[in-house]
């Protein structure tokens, strides 16, 4: 057994922690394709792009910087992280997903979730009272659109299709689709019963905690006659990479500061501290932030409890400086993925 390493970007736009000010969108955008391009030169397994309708971040369609992204690529798989398929309309979803498979020779996967944020409902017309009805209908659809090119379905909240024909289609056929999850144990039995892979988001806490739901996640997906190896599952969540422990802490934890001031503001959650963080970043806490060996070591022991396939950090948070973020991609690939495989491949 391996595991993949990757990262992914909301499109943080740059917030200076003193003052506040945003920076620019442009600038993000630009940032973002390349640290794409660098995690591919070197030799990491997956990048993913949020989407956010908020202004503090850049990205609101993640298939349109996918699309560039897999014109600057060669090898990494491109991802969604998520697609917010509660309103977004399957079709489309699939057209311009599958588009992108084509220009990247295969290599896009889509990660369909609920989204942490509301905002998209009232911007696409979606009533936030069919918050679950909405989500299971949709994805119902995209996997019939994902499994034959001619589809008659019909639905509550969509015009229905009769012998609709489904173009274009993926290069390998089907376009891998996970489910996206905050922890939540319907999603894993769903994924499981529906034998699609499944992504944890994991922002706080203890990951461990999680590997009761991977447990049933895949107990679930083999009660329903799925092989087991078709069952993966990927963690994701915050992580800074620096030569040195204190470097990577006291570098991140200002950006990271600023998002959850932000989140528990609006949430009513209590409001950050350096305490609370240095908690986190601790040996067994979600934030996998510090030095390789440190991120390394906590990968490891959390492959002991959850026996997981991928580990995705988000290390731009509030517009962390780009020279830091790339350092800390590089650190990834050329100091944290040789010890994780050797210790799990």
């Amino acid at each position: 057994m391996s595991m993949e390493l990757g990262v992914y970007s909301f499109g943080d736009i740059g917030t200076n922690p003193d003052t506040g000010a945003l920076g620019s969108p442009e600038q993000q955008l630009r940032e973002t394709l390349e640290r794409i391009r660098l995690a591919d030169e070197l030799g990491l397994d997956w990048f993913g792009i949020g989407e956010h309708h908020r202004p503090e971040y850049s990205i609101s369609s993640p298939a349109t910087v996918l699309a560039s992204a897999a014109s600057i690529t060669k090898n990494i798989t491109l991802s969604s992280a998520v697609t917010v398929l509660s309103t977004e309309d399957p079709v489309r979803v699939f057209q311009q997903f599958a588009t992108i498979d084509l220009l990247s020779s295969g290599r896009v996967e889509i990660a369909a979730g609920r989204g942490s944020f509301i905002e998209s409902f009232p911007l696409f017309g979606a009533n936030l009272a069919d918050y679950d009805a909405l989500y299971e209908e949709k994805l119902d659809l995209l996997l019939a659109l994902n499994a034959r090119e001619r589809v008659t379905w019909e639905g509550k909240f969509r015009p229905a299709l009769t012998d609709a024909l489904i173009l274009p289609r993926p290069s390998r056929g089907k376009l891998p689709i996970w489910i996206a999850t905050g922890g939540n144990p319907e999603s894993s039995m769903r994924a499981g019963y529906l034998g699609l892979p499944i992504n944890y988001a994991i922002i706080g806490g203890y990951p461990e905690q999680f590997a009761p739901l991977a447990k049933l996640y895949r107990e679930a997906g083999e009660a329903a006659g799925h092989v087991a190896s078709d069952l993966r599952v990927a963690v994701s969540g915050p992580g800074f990479l620096a030569k040195t422990s204190q470097e990577a802490k006291d570098t991140f934890y200002p950006y990271w500061k600023t998002s959850m001031t932000k989140i528990a503001a609006e949430r009513g959650f209590t409001a950050p501290s350096r305490l609370g963080f240095d908690t986190q970043v601790a040996r067994r806490g979600a934030i996998f932030a510090g030095s390789p060996n440190e991120v390394a070591d906590k990968m490891i022991r959390l492959h002991e409890h959850m026996a997981y396939d991928r580990h995705a950090l988000q290390m731009d948070w509030s517009g962390l400086p780009h020279a830091q973020v790339m350092r800390s991609i590089e650190l990834l690939a050329t100091d944290v993925m040789p010890q994780v495989q050797a210790a799990i491949g």
